[in-house]
């Protein structure tokens, strides 16, 4: 399959890489980014990696009218999805997308409904749930084997230097759509929502402390309430030096089983205690970049399968709405000060 890559900022690389591991299936055609130079740069860089240059490309209309591309990853700021969704869907394109889908519940659908409507593949690209200890978590849930869950924890003890909100339009609400919720904390509350379920009420607080200069918030804590009638907690930071990987506590029937930073540990109600897979970076410290390619690239292996055979991705984009309805009821209890509840999951 021949694929392009629009956004070349960060995760650019990470792309990259994970598409070099799926080579012969998978071939990068052509990278997009707004600026000439940097563009042509990325590629020379790309080439390195993949053993091939991807042609450098200077516009997403370019790309929606090349016939040869068989899907495009988007990895844009938020403020850019819409009117290029628009031209890809109209052009018959499957997209995988990068978190979040856009800066609010409402664009977000938007972009879904443009993609459903054009009958095309939207995925949303939330790697932390195809780690080996999601997965394995996840059945465990399944099967029944650690009982309900009672209470759910979430904390994203995340760290960023000044000099990331330095970037133009980085934690503003114009470009980002906001700051830790929307930016970091999307991706625990989106593996939390697949594992515990949906969220009924919340009840949260968002600042911005005193440790960055930025528009959105950079802490957020927040009581919720699941439809299962389990309750939980929710605090997440980029003002959290050094920064440490986020945690995710499910305390069940049978036993409380955490997820941290990639590895999940259960602590049987017995006494006993079982660990599978092994720490691994997350980007929550000072180099946002610090975790493997390897998720991402069972993301974009995944999405070429449901492309080729017709199927459902493994997060597809009205799926990745539940994220987005839960972060709208956090911001507007937080700008409200009261509890928020969500509205029954049809979106």
């Amino acid at each position: 399959m021949k694929i392009a890559l629009i956004g070349l900022g960060m995760v650019a690389s990470t792309h990259v890489r994970a598409i070099a591991a799926l080579t012969p299936d998978i071939e990068l055609k052509a990278v997009c980014g707004r600026d000439r130079e940097r563009s042509t740069q990325f590629a020379d860089e790309a080439a390195t990696i993949l053993g091939y240059r991807p042609e450098p490309v200077f516009s997403f209309e370019a790309i929606a009218s090349d016939p040869a591309i068989d899907f495009v990853i988007v990895a844009t700021p938020p403020n850019a999805r819409l009117e290029m969704t628009k031209a890809l869907a109209a052009a018959g394109k499957s997209i995988l997308m990068e978190k979040p889908i856009e800066r609010t519940l409402e664009s977000a659908k938007a972009i879904v409904g443009l993609c459903e409507d054009h009958n095309v593949k939207l995925g949303i690209i939330f790697q932390h749930r195809v780690r080996q200890a999601s997965i394995q978590l996840r059945d465990m849930l399944k099967t029944g084997a650690l009982g309900s869950i009672r209470i759910a924890e979430i904390i994203v003890p995340w760290w960023r230097e000044q000099s990331y909100y330095d970037a133009p339009g980085r934690g503003t609400y114009a470009r980002d759509g906001g700051g830790v919720l929307i930016s970091q904390a999307i991706h625990s509350l989106d593996l939390a929502l697949s594992l515990a379920g949906p969220v009924r009420k919340v009840q949260a607080m968002a600042k911005t402390s005193q440790f960055h200069q930025m528009e959105a918030e950079d802490y957020v804590t927040a009581g919720l309430e699941f439809d299962s009638g389990a309750i939980g907690s929710l605090v997440a930071s980029t003002a959290s030096f050094p920064g440490t990987g986020e945690t995710i506590t499910l305390h069940c029937d049978k036993a409380s089983a955490r997820l941290d930073a990639g590895q999940l540990i259960i602590t049987w109600r017995t006494g006993k205690t079982d660990v599978f897979g092994e720490e691994a970076g997350t980007g929550g410290g000072a180099n946002p970049m610090a975790f493997t390619h390897e998720w991402h690239q069972e993301i974009i292996r995944d999405f070429a399968s449901a492309v080729v055979n017709n199927t459902e991705p493994l997060i597809s984009g009205r799926e990745g709405l539940a994220v987005h309805a839960l972060i709208d009821a956090l911001v507007t209890s937080a700008n409200t000060e009261r509890s928020v509840t969500l509205a029954p999951w049809n979106i």
